[in-house]
């Protein structure tokens, strides 16, 4: 059976941003691929090409650096993101943030749903809103629901930062980016973060920055 045009479209796009042998640029907010809609995959790469798309995509996250990577902020409207978080910071942190080591994982057509009603607020940063970050107040506990590379189920609960990086990930997929949905009169550079807002936990950048943490 012949392919499609829109599927022979979304394959030449990624060859072509494959071909230089280049590190993935990241793109940043105030292009349009970061707010439009994303095509499901349904195998519009085949698997030797999807495999070199998918490296590409950890080798940007790892190489920027982040925890996650989906395919619209390199500029191609599928729905694939890749995850990884090898956790480092001070024990303090990671504790409260419920920061656990997260494998590297390719999720396809990624959902999620709250498991529970329970939030918490933390400061999120973007790949592609880069020095900046704000607090986002995100589910604690979410199901997610996508298949890997190789098309087999997922469906699993997560909590805690991997389920942040999953929401995060999930929502860039919908056209959403993580200041859509903060607390933005905590919005800070990375620099005032570091230097003011250094804490585990927001409670003081809330109480001086004047926004609600519920």
């Amino acid at each position: 059976m012949a392919a499609s045009a829109t599927h022979l479209a979304l394959a030449d796009r990624v060859e072509l941003l494959l071909e230089t042998g280049t590190i993935l640029p990241v793109v940043t907010a105030g292009d349009p691929v970061l707010r439009g809609d994303t095509e499901p995959y349904d195998g519009q790469l085949d698997d030797a090409l999807l495999d070199r798309f998918v490296a590409a995509l950890r080798e940007a996250m790892l190489a920027a650096p982040g925890v996650g990577l989906a395919a619209p902020q390199v500029g191609i409207p599928l729905r694939i993101a890749v995850v990884e978080d090898r956790a480092r910071g001070t024990k303090e942190a990671l504790e409260a943030r419920g920061r656990v080591p997260l494998p590297f994982r390719v999720l396809v057509n990624p959902t999620y749903e709250p498991v529970g009603d329970t939030r918490v607020p933390f400061f999120e940063g973007c790949l592609s809103v880069p020095g900046w970050q704000a607090v986002v107040s995100r589910h604690t506990r979410v199901r997610l629901r996508a298949q890997d590379e190789r098309g087999r189920a997922v469906d699993e609960v997560l909590s805690d930062w991997p389920a942040r990086i999953v929401q995060h990930e999930t929502d860039h997929l919908d056209g959403t980016l993580y200041l859509d949905v903060a607390h933005l009169r905590s919005l800070s550079t990375n620099e005032a973060v570091a230097e003011r807002w250094a804490e585990p936990v927001p409670e003081r950048a809330a109480r001086e920055l004047g926004f609600d943490l519920s």
